[in-house]
């Protein structure tokens, strides 16, 4: 049998569509292997003995890889394509997320802390390069106008991963224990390697069932990325003062990013004293509202920039958004009842997440035919807030300072919100 899908005749649904459903299924699974560790850390954190502090430096293993890797990660996705990339990615990170289950029992030891530090640093490895090889997909499958509802569509992918996390995981280590629950939800993922890479291709040109119309829509897309980029490009995009302001910003908002993905399970049974269980249906709710705006944020902001112009419309969502989550973070510290926080908590991620198209789109069309590249650059500068923001967390969580660590949060929204009135996305005129 051919490994090409058959040709299509009166196609309804464009293969870029098919083509983001896997990129948003890659993210999906990403994230609910990323983030189980915080649920089952209810379990496995008095198991074995660990201390707030040690568990905020396991967490900060993944982050460290995540953020060390992802421009070599990125330099090396743009060399393999991105068919090929997502293929190895998925594959490696279901190894490294079975191996955080294979801890052995017993109060944390230096060996204990060693192999889950070794699983978390080898799973932020391997997810890497993972959205900056999806931005390459995005790149070269969708027309320019449609890069950040393209991209907000994949946030809303890894945030419905996180939100269904926290009750799978509840569910599963209720029944299994928290060992056989991390190796279930990292299984799936093989069934979505395998399709991936029956199935795409890394230019459409080269796919049978992408029709003339298709094509035509991407006539005037940037050109073709060179694959043999390397350490010149990265120290030339490092150097790029636009790409500078957007990573700046973008790592100022993602404490927020980072509090509410790894501690807001940690939060609602510590400190609102809900179960286990009801404590990780809760910490779901988070999530599924920042899918709903990370998607609706997209869609806006491509509208925005058609009405406005790239350089106003650009701006317009995070700076009218974040400061506004920055007000229910606040309030979200303040609430007086645990379910008060809760609904606090769940719009001022909304609303931080309403900025993520932006984010990602500002960056795409700044450096549009080094797309992988620059979105890893990006993506380092959001992960190094978190490598920054989850020691913090982890201290003021230890010392039951809830109402500081959502202070802060609120203060980066509004510094993150104020770097945009500097930000400016159309891209560089071309020379001749």
């Amino acid at each position: 049998m051919s490994a090409h899908p058959p040709a299509a005749h009166g196609r309804r649904v464009p293969v870029r569509w098919l083509m983001l459903a896997c990129v948003f299924a890659f993210g999906f699974l990403g994230y609910v292997q990323r983030t189980g560790i915080a649920t089952a850390a209810e379990h496995f954190v008095p198991e074995l003995g660990l201390s707030q502090i040690q568990y905020g430096w396991l967490l900060n293993a993944f982050l460290i890889a995540y953020t060390v890797f992802q421009i070599p990660g990125a330099l090396v996705g743009q060399r393999l394509g991105a068919r090929l990339a997502l293929a190895v990615i998925g594959l490696v990170t279901v190894v490294a997320a079975v191996a955080s289950a294979a801890v052995p029992a017993g109060p944390a030891t230096l060996l204990v802390l060693g192999v889950i530090f070794c699983a978390r640093s080898g799973l932020g490895l391997a997810q890497s390069a993972l959205f900056p090889v999806a931005s390459g997909v995005i790149e070269s499958w969708f027309p320019v106008r449609r890069w950040a509802f393209a991209q907000g569509l994949t946030v809303a992918g890894l945030w419905l991963g996180a939100a269904c996390t926290p009750p799978l995981m509840a569910w599963l280590m209720t029944q299994r224990g928290w060992r056989t629950a991390l190796v279930a939800t990292s299984v799936p993922s093989l069934a979505l390697v395998a399709f991936w890479y029956r199935y795409a291709r890394d230019r459409p040109a080269e796919h049978r069932a992408v029709g003339p119309a298709e094509l035509a829509e991407l006539a005037t897309n940037p050109p073709v990325v060179d694959r043999e980029a390397g350490l010149r490009t990265a120290l030339r995009l490092l150097g790029n003062r636009r790409i500078a302001l957007v990573t700046l910003s973008y790592f100022l908002m993602n404490y927020v990013f980072y509090l509410v993905t790894f501690w807001s399970v940690h939060y609602l049974v510590d400190e609102r004293h809900f179960t286990l269980e009801t404590g990780g249906w809760l910490a779901a709710l988070p999530f599924l509202a920042a899918a709903a705006a990370a998607g609706l944020g997209g869609r806006i902001c491509d509208r925005l920039c058609a009405r406005y112009g790239v350089r106003r419309g650009m701006r317009l969502v995070p700076m009218a958004a974040l400061p506004v989550a920055a007000l229910f973070l606040w309030l979200t510290g303040t609430a007086p009842t645990g379910y008060l926080a809760v609904a606090a908590l769940c719009l001022a991620f909304a609303c931080t997440e309403l900025t993520e198209g932006s984010f990602w789109a500002a960056t795409m069309r700044i450096a549009p035919s080094e797309v992988m590249a620059a979105t890893a650059v990006l993506n380092t500068g959001g992960n190094l807030g978190g490598v920054v923001a989850t020691p913090m967390i982890a201290a003021l969580s230890e010392a039951r300072d809830w109402s500081a660590i959502f202070a802060l949060g609120a203060a980066t929204a509004v510094l993150s919100a104020a770097l945009w009135v500097l930000i400016d996305a159309e891209p560089a005129p071309t020379a001749g």
